[in-house]
């Protein structure tokens, strides 16, 4: 019954939800088109004074991939009803990972893709490491190679695929994780086999000092960053991304929507237009993949491939300038010498964010459940003498997303 109804749901947004988008070709034939025929025709900004009439097509750095400015996050997605929907909509690229939802997000993309013309989707995929992946920890040269790409032929599997358009090394920190020689062997040798297209790194941290050394290890086509208008450091990011396109590197943005709420209530929505529109005004963005979960936020999304213009009541939304503290944690670290514990702040408060800000309360389960942190954590302090500099009230913040710990994993399964 379940599937029945999501059906139906797929249909209706399609007949009713598409049908002004079809008008301006954001339709997969109408996509393919004007990326071969346009590319990089949409690199518009702030300035503009007429909607664009056709999507927006950008030119993936070295790579030459002509993609759509907007793609798709499918971590929070678990409906196949809304990613056949977002492929059936014009939307070419699907971004996952092998640990989203423990390997079935891959296996779920896997059953909507299967059938599709190859050529009419992109897959990235992203790979964790040594210091990210627990199992990998100790493991050097070709040992380490051999667990990295073991996991590369699982994803592979999962997702019923010879290849993957890109191949991500995930969520880096720091200078060594993205210049580590064995890591980037191993990406090598998954490009060589054709396993993947192109190799690139992930960061949602540092991310300023990451990209340059990514630049720098020389072994890199794509990075995949955080990038939105929460983050203090912006403006260096920006600089950090345009150099980056320079050397020829692509560049991807997620977490644009910077946790989506202002609020834990959920009383608070963030524009999510505007907020895409925002990154996807710098011209060194090639795509964006916001995480959309439902047919609406697809339909919403997808208006921002046909024109960005941000609007003084976009800006106004966005609440730039403003002292507000959100639900978005741009992993600075700057709280964690604060802590006398030296509790893992930063990775707590991004579990906090996809619990109450993207509703995703197994990847905020299994991140908690990863860092291995007290029962209760701020238990023994009278007061808290950490300092986020967003504000967040960090000791309350940290007692309440603890409580996932004693949630058996199954329950999310």
């Amino acid at each position: 019954m379940a599937g029945n109804t999501n059906e139906v749901k797929r249909r209706t947004f399609l007949k009713k939800g598409l049908t002004g988008l079809a008008a301006v070709g954001a339709i997969p034939g109408a996509v393919k088109a004007a990326a071969l025929a346009s590319a990089d025709s949409g690199r518009a900004g702030v300035g503009e004074t007429q909607a664009q009439t056709k999507p927006i097509v950008r030119t993936l750095g070295k790579t030459g991939l002509k993609i759509p400015v907007v793609s798709m996050g499918v971590m929070n997605a678990d409906n196949p009803a809304v990613v056949q929907a977002a492929l059936d909509s014009g939307i070419f690229m699907l971004d996952t990972a092998h640990g989203y939802q423990r390997g079935r997000n891959e296996q779920m993309i896997g059953q909507v893709i299967k059938g599709r013309p190859r050529d009419s989707y992109m897959i990235a995929t992203k790979v964790p490491g040594p210091g990210r992946d627990r199992s990998m920890q100790g493991l050097e040269g070709e040992a380490l190679q051999k667990s990295f790409l073991e996991k590369v032929d699982l994803s592979l599997e999962r997702l019923g695929l010879d290849h993957v358009e890109i191949l991500y090394l995930h969520n880096n920190t720091t200078k060594e994780d993205v210049q580590n020689p064995a890591m980037i062997e191993a990406l090598q040798k998954a490009k060589k086999s054709g396993k993947a297209r192109f190799i690139g790194i992930t960061t949602h941290s540092n991310e300023p000092a990451v990209i340059r050394a990514t630049i720098e290890a020389k072994a890199y086509d794509v990075v995949l960053t955080a990038y939105n208008f929460r983050q203090d450091y912006r403006d260096e990011l920006r600089k950090a991304v345009a150099e980056a396109a320079a050397a020829g590197i692509g560049i991807v943005a997620m977490k644009t929507q910077a946790g989506a709420y202002w609020d834990k209530e959920k009383q608070q929505p963030i524009n999510m237009r505007a907020a895409l529109k925002w990154v996807l005004n710098d011209p060194n963005v090639t795509t964006a993949i916001p995480g959309f979960t439902t047919f609406d936020q697809i339909k919403e999304d997808l208006t921002v491939m046909t024109d960005l213009k941000l609007t003084p009541a976009d800006l106004k939304d966005l609440r730039l300038g403003e002292q507000v503290a959100g639900l978005y944690c741009q992993q600075c670290g700057q709280c964690v010498s604060g802590c006398p514990k030296s509790l893992p702040i930063p990775d707590l408060m991004r579990s906090y964010m996809y619990a109450y800000g993207y509703r995703n309360l197994q990847a905020a389960h299994e991140l908690v459940g990863s860092l291995e942190v007290p029962e209760n954590p701020c238990g023994s302090c009278a007061s808290c003498s950490a300092v986020c500099v967003k504000g967040f009230d960090i000791a309350d913040r940290v007692r309440d997303i603890a409580r996932l710990r004693a949630v058996p994993g199954d329950f999310f399964a």
